[in-house]
């Protein structure tokens, strides 16, 4: 039945087509659905935060700066109220971590190499049998850093460490096992859709009838836990001395118990109605980074020197061709009459043959303060880099390369505050002149002003930890059967046998 409906593009992302002869009510993947419950709730501005001991408490964070940001202010925020945080991510990110004044640990995976990886598959699943090989290496690193982090002492000061509490965000892997081997709470959040909806279908599957958008998440779940089963349960049985999960266990398990936080905007993707009560929609999660930031002179006279720049630039991901890029970026600017900042970042953008007056190269800066000074902004849609810009009151295109990007590029445009997006493949000088034409339109502008406006109200860091603190249990929990990506009962077949090379 998965072989009917799924098929694993060469783009990575999974395409469903439910045949007209197919209930997929009637679907089962081997999982309860646990997340169809509709219930009544206090909402989490109304939560009364209740005091809690002072607990040991880590974040198992995998990905690149903007997914480990959010993070830290989370982090930030539970110091505050009492709680030792240790924020365990990749060893590229420590100074940025000791420096907000959160613990340090690291775990696998080189973030770098993950950005190139999921550029060119355009999420979490390989395109092709040579790319398995690198993305399993790197997800064996992270799974099997995972239970270290929780329990080892400071790798700097050897002071003593044992999670009291885990918070993880999905691609971690192993996170819910390392929960149910030490018995403590585990929360997730995360910066994009990973609950069955049937409001919108997974970011990192393709679904057009409306019927399937639920079951796409059961679907790429199911992929995931295909290619990663044998490490899990390698990881299970070598370090956590727990028995190996198989499909008939059950693979959702204790899902239900499993709280999920989103770190996003109730006011530009409201929180879905089939969403039960352990889920919370809480806010985008800003770190000022502003206030204490001095920009160098140069970029101080030139903002001065000029109409307000649009912001072109797409942080910490490759570009496959960054001297053509960048020649369609100066054009488009010429063509539009508008300033513009490059920023260089990872994907090596900017190197012109001669500077450009209308054109400013920058290295690094906080998007807090530098959307601020910008008409419109130009990225690849990550999650916060989409937050700083609505924020700023910016109109938006985005141009995605993989992932959840699409998904915030539609959900800007369904809110009228940006283009479509432009698929970094589809990337040329004539879309790039249309979608400037069409933020410097002042209905865009002032749409984006009113969502600024309205997010104002929001403090996503504050909706984070009362999520966290409303779902601590106030007791010691029991262990739980395994939460585990969800899996389907019977072969992997035909095209879906080519995720992970599953065996």
């Amino acid at each position: 039945m998965l072989n009917r409906i799924a098929t694993v593009k060469d783009d990575g992302t999974v395409e469903l087509q439910v045949p007209g002869d197919v209930n997929v009510e009637n679907l089962d993947f081997g999982t309860e659905d646990v997340y169809n419950e509709v219930a009544d709730e206090e909402p989490l501005e109304s939560t009364d935060l209740q005091y809690i001991p002072p607990l040991q408490i880590v974040m198992l964070i995998v990905g690149t700066r903007g997914d480990v940001q959010p993070f830290i202010a989370i982090g930030k925020r539970l110091q505050d109220y009492g709680h030792r945080v240790r924020l365990a991510t990749h060893k590229n990110f420590k100074e940025f971590v000791l420096t907000a004044g959160l613990e340090f640990y690291p775990l696998g995976g080189d973030p770098k190499a993950l950005a190139e990886y999921m550029v060119k598959n355009k999420g979490f699943l390989p395109s092709g049998p040579s790319e398995i090989p690198v993305q399993r290496k790197q997800m064996k690193e992270i799974i099997f850093s995972l239970l270290p982090a929780c329990r080892e002492p400071d790798p700097d000061s050897g002071i003593p460490f044992k999670a009291e509490a885990i918070i993880a965000n999905p691609p971690a892997y192993g996170h819910a096992h390392v929960a149910e081997s030490l018995k403590v709470p585990i929360h997730i959040f995360f910066t994009m859709p990973w609950t069955p909806t049937s409001e919108f279908p997974h970011p990192l599957s393709r679904v057009k009838q409306q019927a399937g958008y639920r079951l796409s998440y059961q679907i790429v779940d199911s992929m995931i836990w295909l290619g990663i089963r044998d490490m899990i349960n390698d990881f299970r049985k070598k370090k956590l001395k727990l028995r190996p999960v198989t499909y008939l266990s059950g693979a959702q398990g204790s899902a239900s118990d499993v709280p999920y936080g989103y770190i996003w905007s109730p006011h530009l993707v409201p929180k879905p109605k089939d969403w039960g009560p352990k889920i919370d929609v809480v806010g985008f999660c800003f770190l000022d980074l502003a206030s204490s930031y001095v920009p160098p002179e140069p970029l101080v006279k030139w903002l001065e020197a000029g109409q307000k720049p649009i912001y072109i630039g797409f942080g910490s991901l490759p570009v496959q061709e960054p001297e053509k890029m960048t020649q369609i970026i100066v054009e488009a600017l010429e063509i539009t009459k508008q300033r513009g900042i490059i920023n260089k970042g990872w994907g090596g953008l900017g190197n012109l043959k001669e500077p450009k007056e209308f054109v400013y190269l920058l290295d690094n800066c906080p998007h807090d303060w530098l959307f601020l000074q910008c008409t419109a902004v130009v990225h690849h849609g990550g999650a916060g880099t989409t937050a700083a810009g609505l924020k700023a009151a910016c109109p938006t295109t985005i141009v995605p390369f993989f992932g959840d990007q699409p998904f915030w590029g539609d959900r800007v445009q369904a809110r009228g505050v940006g283009p479509a997006p432009i698929p970094v493949d589809e990337f040329s000088r004539d879309k790039l002149v249309k979608a400037i034409n069409f933020m410097l339109d002042p209905e865009v502008k002032q749409r984006a002003v009113e969502l600024a406006k309205a997010m104002e109200t929001e403090d996503g860091v504050a909706g984070a930890v009362k999520a966290f603190f409303k779902h601590l249990p106030r007791k010691k929990p029991s262990p739980e059967p395994s939460a585990v990506p969800s899996g389907f009962i019977g072969p992997c077949m035909g095209s879906v046998k080519r995720c992970f090379g599953c065996s």
